[in-house]
């Protein structure tokens, strides 16, 4: 699906920014289908690149009016394995001059899921940070868990007893947190008794029903005709058969950030993927600071946190949970402007 990106620029007027295409992906999740039952169970990164890029090919042999324009790729979560994958894909069949050349020139990825170990390490530690883990799980895990392995969560050292041990404390620490949304932990628990009829929730602040109020919209007929949509009973989860899944996209974000623009950003009250997992995912790169960490705002206040390194900036969005503009819409907007103007967020104190 495509639409349009815009922005109010100094006079208060809509500007066009960019356009926008949503790609569902792999093959059976939300809208999307196959017509072979089997692409239902042979999923895996691999297969999603290269699917992924043939619709992209396919799409602008369609259109050929956006073939010479700037492309950037963006996506949350484990869109962490997404988008680099796909970027580094697109760079290698750039290389045949006998086919479409796609313009790509950045790529950004939030609350992204990179490595397995790092991000399983960057989630207990902010759990354990923002009080949610007692002391005693915290030095646990770091006792008896080994995040730099190939299994990403195993045993430190021989032994069966640490991987016993390492499982108890790690179940441990998710029942401390108690019942709470770890996609933002700081969110009010969804009360469904509680909602009015026709209410479609306040898009300034986050409503933490929203996940009922879409999954009831997008199955409506009409809703589903209008997007010209095969009918199907749409949920925000699918099951498919996942065939490979690499321990980490470090290698492909560290040979991207020598050709294209790369941002990684957090949502800085996400508890799933948080900001730590992404600091901790960047400093392995070992990149050179080339701007210091600076607050940067939106609409007179800070929006978040920004670090320039060599090839890769790093910034956190103030209040956004898992999904960034689904918390933090105008912060995010504020942001990923400046990621496609090729600048960092504004430094302009309101004070």
């Amino acid at each position: 699906m495509e639409k349009r990106f815009t922005e109010m620029n100094m006079h208060g007027t809509r500007v066009h920014v960019a356009n926008v295409i949503f790609l569902e992906s792999p093959a059976g999740v939300g809208f999307s289908y196959s017509n072979d039952s089997s692409d239902y169970t042979k999923v895996g990164d691999k297969r999603t690149t290269k699917d992924s890029y043939v619709f992209l090919i396919n799409w602008l042999e369609r259109f050929p009016q956006y073939k010479r324009r700037d492309f950037f790729i963006t996506g949350e979560s484990y869109a962490g394995h997404y988008v680099p994958q796909l970027a580094y894909y697109i760079l290698s069949r750039n290389k045949n001059t006998n086919q479409t050349v796609i313009n790509l020139k950045g790529i950004a990825i939030g609350n992204a899921w990179i490595d397995d170990a790092i991000c399983m390490k960057g989630m207990f530690d902010y759990l354990w940070t923002h009080a949610l883990n007692s002391d005693e799980t915290n030095e646990g895990i770091n006792k008896y868990c080994n995040f730099v392995s190939e299994d990403s969560v195993s045993k430190k050292g021989d032994g069966d007893d640490n991987t016993i041990q390492c499982g108890k404390y790690l179940s441990q620490g998710f029942r401390e947190m108690g019942f709470i949304d770890l996609y933002d932990i700081y969110a009010p628990q969804c009360n469904l008794s509680a909602i009015k009829p026709g209410s479609n929730g306040n898009i300034m602040n986050f409503d933490p029903c929203s996940g009922f109020h879409v999954k009831s919209y997008l199955n409506l007929a009409k809703v589903q005709a209008a997007f010209h949509a095969k009918a199907t009973k749409w949920s925000g989860c699918s099951s498919v058969g996942w065939t490979d899944s690499p321990m980490s996209v470090l290698p492909e974000i560290r040979n991207l950030s020598r050709e294209i623009r790369v941002w990684i950003y957090s949502g800085d009250t996400d508890g799933r993927v948080p900001v730590t997992s992404s600091r901790y995912a960047i400093k392995t790169l070992e990149l050179p600071v080339e701007t210091a960490w600076r607050p940067w705002y939106s609409n007179s206040e800070v929006g978040g946190y920004v670090v320039g390194y060599k090839g890769v900036v790093f910034t956190t969005v103030r209040g956004a949970g898992h999904t960034v503009p689904s918390y933090q819409p105008e912060r995010a907007l504020t942001m990923i402007t400046s990621f496609l103007h090729g600048k960092l967020p504004p430094d302009v104190s309101p004070f």
